[in-house]
């Protein structure tokens, strides 16, 4: 078989199969869970979040907001933001973590998908419009009852990289210094963007170096923020979810995978079984999508799945640029089977929509009416 990024090498899967296994079955369970929290295997102490500190309030006329910090143990401090409908003063709720995308947009984090006190932070109507439906969603949720923790990660946001930390090389593909006293432009944004694009080779150098993946870091701090909710007096620490779209719905199965603490779980745009992604479609993902390890001892829904029965949500966009639809359809098969198996086939839900790559208005829906029919 001739893979067309692959050319002349395309007998390389052969051989890599040869080699050693790749992609075999990994059925949900203790085993799994061990073998997957091998390959994500990064964690500091007990994953509490350090020094957290509440450091502004704001209201809208649906949410009240708070800007939350913490350190995870290394690098700029987590900024976050804590959002939560008004009507239920003084009431425990249940709790979603809203993951923030890849999009290849690193300057941003959090702001991708929420209003903070300021309200929409610039330079991101477009890009709310073509992946969100226009709007932030995290608020949305926040409207309708949920507590919404929308944290930054590592590599986005407050969690960025510094140009000046960046190879010279690198930095010159921003073709221009971005100082901390210059106006943020539209340029600006964009320019920082394509240097942390390229940067991300190397940062995962660095995990390679340092023992561990982006996938194991980039999960390790969505746990640390899972564990600032159940810090929390107005959450009920039983009925925490996490939601997220692309690079965030990686991000929600990474943490699904690894959380005992999360009990709801909608990933959209971010699921496929690996061997049909060979082709063309390597090229277009993240590390965070690649956990070196994982193909040795199972696939990507093996790993969404590990944990079944835990409720699980995907949502396909059958349009979906960044992936094949065989890739979509035969990950959907196999999570399908994998709740089937521990008697558990309504706790996942499959849904095909005719869109390209984006989390919409309506999946938003369906997905918010899951996440409530599954926290309460």
């Amino acid at each position: 078989m001739t893979y067309q990024n692959l050319g002349p090498y395309s007998d390389w899967v052969a051989g890599a199969k040869a080699a050693h296994a790749l992609f075999p079955s990994l059925p949900p369970g203790t085993t799994a869970q061990r073998i997957v929290g091998q390959v994500l295997d990064f964690s500091i102490g007990d994953e509490q979040p350090q020094a957290p500190t509440i450091d502004e309030h704001w209201q809208t006329p649906r949410v009240i907001g708070e800007e939350i910090s913490w350190s995870v143990g290394y690098g700029p401090r987590t900024r976050a933001w804590l959002l939560r409908p008004r009507r239920a003063p003084g009431r425990r709720l249940p709790a979603i973590v809203a993951l923030h995308d890849h999009g290849g947009f690193k300057y941003y984090g959090k702001e991708k998908i929420a209003d903070g006190p300021g309200g929409p932070a610039p330079f991101l109507k477009t890009f709310r419009r073509v992946f969100y439906g226009g709007r932030a969603y995290a608020n949305a949720l926040a409207e309708q009852g949920f507590v919404v923790l929308v944290p930054d990660v590592f590599l986005w946001g407050s969690r960025r990289f510094p140009l000046s930390a960046m190879p010279v090389w690198i930095r010159a593909k921003a073709i221009e210094h971005h100082r901390k006293s210059s106006p943020v432009t539209r340029a600006t944004i964009r320019r920082y963007n394509q240097a942390a694009v390229e940067h991300e080779h190397v940062v995962e150098k660095y995990c390679t170096l340092l023992g561990t993946t982006l996938a194991a870091v980039v999960s390790y701090e969505d746990r640390v923020a899972v564990n600032y909710l159940r810090s929390r007096d107005d959450v009920a620490a039983e009925r925490i979810g996490c939601v997220g779209l692309s690079g965030g719905g990686c991000r929600a199965a990474l943490l699904q995978a690894t959380c005992n603490h999360i009990h709801a779980t909608v990933i959209a745009g971010m699921m496929s079984r690996y061997q049909p992604m060979v082709d063309t479609h390597v090229k277009y993902h993240t590390w965070m999508f690649w956990p070196p390890g994982l193909s040795r001892v199972g696939d990507w829904p093996d790993l969404a799945a590990c944990r079944a029965p835990s409720p699980l949500m995907v949502q396909y966009a059958a349009r979906d640029e960044l992936f094949p639809l065989a890739g979509m359809r035969a990950a959907h098969h196999v999570l399908r089977q994998h709740y089937r198996n521990v008697e558990a086939a309504t706790n996942y839900v499959g849904r095909f929509f005719p869109v390209p790559h984006c989390f919409d208005l309506r999946m938003q829906a369906i997905a918010f009416a899951w996440l409530r029919s599954q926290l309460g």
